[in-house]
């Protein structure tokens, strides 16, 4: 089969180049597919970029291309250097094929690398790459079959309109057998409903090819915890499978056809093992969630075919009690199954929206248990270890596909009530003659709030209190700690986590003859791991792009003070109180005789915001910000 490369005319780019202090400017960056009828695709890039200085000639003196040999084949069919003064050179010869540096998943993935060699400011790499083949490896047969994508005879591709870099022209083409019925969509677009990409489609016999062009692609300046990129800049999706229900019957299908989820004997013993205490629905699936979460480590060897989108079966992840989100969420399905219940595997998309068409937007496996009702609930075996809830709110508002024998559509996580993620601060103190503040603070957590508390008890039994410690005298260095009490860790099931100390603080407070200055303990963001909302940069008084917390979040703080005289009030710190859904802020100090009690409450209401919340969200973080660092100031 032949295959065009789409070549640019480089003297009317050139003519063009913007000035710009980006490290790299990509001249042209053109990519041609085409698509079998089986669904292999072939596809051709070609690239040329200019180093505009020396850390440029850093990053382009190597060009790398990540691929998968079991599912993907990758080769530089040229590689030419043309420096500034007008000569070329051919680099193709120094070519390396290595495997490619890994953390926690180690399926095999290689890297295909030229090297350059000496660049100077001003020259410019040019490369055309060919692949065949895909992102994930199925079980396969040999020849071109193992490139053939998991559903079979579809294609779909991602491409971002976006780069990191200044572009001055993209070009994407693709060729299909018309009767495919190829679907496409833009995103991200804002006001532009083309996001300024041209569009052209021509019959060439029994195929259509689509070409998809866009000029002048400027880096986006992100904002402070913005979403992904895909979630927020131009993006072409395309597919030629129907619907999200095709999907979902082709996902249950070739994980039954495998026999993923078939229990052996001695997953069916343990599962009665576990559930002889059981006493409900819901009893059954906790038990056996939390047991698959706690006891089938995260670690992603290659064993061999059947990586990707094939679950491993119930032997192997039982017998190794290892693997990556695939096989715990199998291992879930297997054990729920040999309870009783009606379990499937499912597909998400970890910190990215997944859209409309349906293409490939998946990078993460889950699992879905039916109800005796009907209903569905999402559980997450891979995000809750140790951690109470049975799906993980760090997920809320993310998108799913249940792989069910009749079909699914495409669904998404609904929020989950900040008040599931309480974080409860109460103090008892007492401040001297001296200034020595004394007492007791207590935190308790439940949710996620609970999970980043826990947090504490990660490590070594010998480290914990140490951690325990540093959670006080980081904001209180001079701390003395006589005790410290807390909930049994290894029994994170049966109640919320909580932590009592018991110190001492010499010369917390300021005291003359007069007055008294001090700030409460309880408002010092004691255990800020719990609040991530305070790492929010909030001088930006507005933003144009929605942004993500871990979890939404409740954050209740009250303390009773009692002071060493009577007292009356000279100044508390002012803040403006929120009342939005997306977040609300309230706080109040009053006194009766010689006690003072404080009381804050922070209600964040989403994990994904739109920029239209920020204001509101800024305003009860800065408010919490203020209270932490503003004294309060007594007169007699």
């Amino acid at each position: 089969m032949k295959h065009k490369i789409l070549l640019i005319p480089v003297v009317l780019v050139l003519l063009a180049l913007p000035v710009n202090a980006q490290h790299k400017t990509v001249l042209y960056d053109s990519t041609s597919v085409v698509m079998e009828e089986s669904g292999l695709s072939h596809v051709i890039n070609h690239q040329r970029i200019r180093a505009n200085d020396f850390d440029g000639c850093r990053d382009l003196a190597t060009v790398k291309v990540d691929y998968d040999p079991l599912s993907a084949y990758v080769e530089f069919r040229q590689v030419l250097l043309h420096h500034f003064d007008g000569t070329t050179e051919d680099v193709l010869l120094r070519v390396y094929d290595y495997v490619a540096p890994a953390r926690l998943i180690y399926w095999g993935a290689s890297q295909k690398m030229v090297e350059i060699g000496h660049l100077d400011p001003g020259d410019e790499i040019e490369f055309v790459t060919y692949r065949k083949g895909f992102t994930y490896a199925l079980l396969a047969e040999d020849n071109d079959d193992k490139y053939i994508p998991p559903m079979r005879g579809h294609f779909y591709d991602i491409v971002p309109f976006w780069s990191d870099n200044p572009v001055n022209k993209k070009v994407y083409q693709v060729s299909v057998l018309t009767n495919k019925n190829l679907r496409f969509a833009l995103y991200n677009c804002g006001n532009s409903p083309q996001c300024n990409v041209s569009i052209d489609s021509t019959v060439e016999g029994d195929r259509t090819v689509y070409t998809f062009t866009k000029d002048n692609i400027t880096p986006l300046k992100r904002e402070p915890r913005a979403l992904a990129n895909n979630d927020i800049q131009p993006k072409l999706l395309l597919s030629t499978s129907p619907d999200w229900q095709a999907k979902s019957v082709w996902f249950y299908n070739v994980n039954e056809d495998y026999g993923s989820f078939v229990p052996t004997p001695e997953v069916q013993a343990k599962v009665n093992e576990l559930l002889a205490s059981a006493t409900n629905e819901h009893d059954s699936i906790a038990i056996l969630t939390h047991w698959v979460a706690d006891n089938i480590r995260y670690a992603g060897i290659s064993m061999g075919p059947g990586e990707g989108y094939t679950l491993h079966n119930a032997q192997m992840n039982f017998t190794d009690r290892c693997g990556v989100c695939k096989d715990k969420a199998g291992m879930l399905v297997t054990m729920l199954r040999a309870a009783g219940f009606k379990a499937y595997a499912a597909m998400t998309m970890a910190h990215e929206r997944i859209d409309r068409i349906p293409a490939d937007q998946f990078n993460h496996s889950v699992c879905a248990v039916q109800h005796r009702d009907g209903s569905f609930e999402m559980l997450d075996p891979t995000w809750v270890p140790n951690v109470r809830e049975l799906w993980s709110s760090a997920e809320q508002q993310q998108g799913y596909l249940i792989g069910l024998p009749q079909g699914a559509d495409l669904a998404y996580t609904p929020l989950s009530a900040p008040e599931n993620h309480y974080v409860r601060i109460t103090a008892n103190t007492a401040i001297g003659e001296d200034g020595t503040l004394a007492g007791q603070i207590t935190i308790t957590a439940e949710g996620q709030s609970d999970r980043a508390v826990r947090g504490v008890f990660s490590s070594r039994t010998d480290e914990w209190m140490r951690n325990l410690e540093y959670e006080l005298l980081k904001i209180a260095p001079s701390a003395r700690i006589s005790k410290i009490s807390h909930t049994d860790n290894d029994k994170y099931l049966s109640q919320p986590v909580s932590i009592t100390y018991f110190f001492s603080i010499p010369n917390y407070a300021v005291v003359d003859k007069n007055t008294l200055v001090f700030t409460p303990l309880s408002a010092r963001n004691f255990y800020s791991r719990a609040m991530s909302h305070l790492s929010f940069d909030t001088a930006p008084t507005s933003r144009t792009q929605p942004f993500a917390d871990a979890c939404s979040r409740l954050v209740e703080i009250k303390e009773t003070i009692t002071l060493p005289t009577a007292y009356k009030q000279l100044h508390f710190p002012f803040v403006n109180g929120v009342a939005n859904p997306a977040a609300s802020f309230g706080c109040q100090y009053w006194m009766e005789g010689n006690t003072l009690t404080f009381a804050e409450s922070t209600l964040l209401g989403k994990r994904v915001y739109d920029p239209q919340d920020w204001p509101f969200f800024r305003q009860a973080v800065a408010n919490q910000q203020k209270l932490a660092s503003t004294p309060v100031i007594l007169t007699k």
